[in-house]
């Protein structure tokens, strides 16, 4: 079990609150679980997803604001990735949870 010492400060509440509001998208989710995967152009995930490329980019800017994706550019492509184990962590946990309820 997390070990939560004392209270959380107002601007770490309110930055863990923008993480969490950012997997209340069914969208955001669905790109997490794709990138939890492995890395992935906006192509192969507007694709995956059935979505188009601006809506995709849409989203993904979204969670990079938040630092859950980040991104590398080679040539003309843009590869997303999840931030850091942190993030596939949270969402591997979030999801047994889903699925085990």
């Amino acid at each position: 079990m997390l070990a939560v010492e004392g209270q959380l400060d107002v601007t770490t509440a309110e930055r863990l609150a923008r993480t969490f509001g950012a997997l209340s998208d069914p969208t955001r989710v669905r790109l997490i679980a794709a990138l939890a995967e492995r890395e992935r152009c906006v192509h192969d995930l507007a694709a995956g997803l059935g979505m188009s490329q601006s809506a995709i980019s849409h989203q993904l800017r979204k969670l990079r604001d938040l630092r859950l994706v980040r991104f590398t550019k080679v040539g003309r492509h843009v590869y997303y990735k999840l931030d850091d184990e942190h993030i596939a962590a949270l969402f591997a946990q979030g999801l047994e949870h889903v699925r085990h309820g």
